[in-house]
């Protein structure tokens, strides 16, 4: 993970300290009062991936943030949280600046709510895309038709290496650890094959009120729906959350799975203020995209 975020000062009474295994109960009835959607299960995997600050006052949590470290020259943050009460006082500031801090040779990349936006573009963040939350009881699902050579298959233990370069090349970091567990974990994990190469993925797993499918890497749009109807039609009668790139024209043929759009959060980068230059994404036609991403935490 690198050097672990150092202990902040005391400003106001409230402290913002590293978060440990015993605050996850007390992050998780945060954003519980909030109507966030995470379990206690998701915020023990986002930990496990993550590194966070809790800001608190006479042992009250008012707030928390993570960070997550993918190599050398990426990171991602999420789950940065202040609750009602405590706004207006500056602790989300303090809390991003804290998680920014020894991160000036990286690309940081987080998905904003509205309220956050003004906040992230003070620290330097650019908008670069958009996110498409949909969500709803997913609807049975008509099979898309695939052209010759091209298949949908179950993944297997000797799929992981393959999967992790297509998850590194479609998002631009390597998160070997994080897929691991992704695909170990999974409900059903399903390959896209040309020729009998595997040239996407997509998984639909436990998380927040129901399931989520994501990640979803795909050459192509027809490619990513394939395997998004596939894991929908798995899920039919159960809820279901898929969170897609804004870009991939993908929003009505969700909605006609039932799965209705219900937020549009902004994907926003700040690039490295020093040292290192970000990785160049892939260009090609044929080259792996992610459609859908695992959680707006985590990326």
């Amino acid at each position: 993970m690198g050097a672990r975020i150092s202990k902040p000062p005391v400003a106001d009474g409230v402290q913002l300290r590293p978060m440990t295994d015993a605050d996850l109960a007390a992050a998780h009835a945060l954003t519980d009062a909030l109507r966030w959607p995470h379990r206690p299960a998701d915020w023990e995997q986002v930990f496990r991936h993550g590194e966070g600050l809790v800001a608190e006052r006479d042992g009250e949590t008012l707030g928390t943030g993570l960070r997550f470290r993918w190599g050398a020259r990426d990171a991602t943050i999420g789950l940065v949280v202040v609750a009602p009460a405590a706004q207006g006082r500056r602790i989300g500031h303090r809390l991003m600046s804290a998680l920014l801090d020894g991160l000036d040779g990286c690309s940081v990349l987080l998905h904003a709510t509205l309220e956050g936006r003004g906040l992230y573009e003070r620290l330097g963040f650019q908008r670069i895309g958009e996110l498409r939350q949909h969500q709803g009881v997913a609807l049975p699902a008509p099979l898309v038709a695939l052209d010759s050579g091209w298949r949908l298959r179950p993944a297997g233990a000797g799929d992981l290496p393959a999967l992790k370069a297509l998850d590194a090349t479609a998002r631009g970091m390597p998160r070997d650890a994080l897929i691991d567990e992704l695909i170990a974990d999974a409900d059903a994990a399903v390959v896209l094959t040309h020729d009998d190469q595997p040239r996407g993925f997509g998984l639909l797993r436990r998380f927040g009120r129901g399931h989520a499918i994501g990640p979803v890497v795909a050459p192509d749009a027809d490619g990513a729906r394939a395997l998004i109807a596939h894991l929908s039609g798995l899920n039919a009668g159960r809820f279901t959350r898929i969170d897609v790139d804004a870009d991939a024209g993908l929003a009505e043929w969700l909605e006609s799975l039932g799965l209705l759009r219900v937020d549009a959060p902004v994907t926003m980068q700040r690039a490295p203020l020093s040292g290192a230059v970000p990785a160049a994404p892939a260009s090609a036609a044929s080259a792996p995209r992610l459609f859908a991403i695992v959680t707006q935490a985590m990326g």
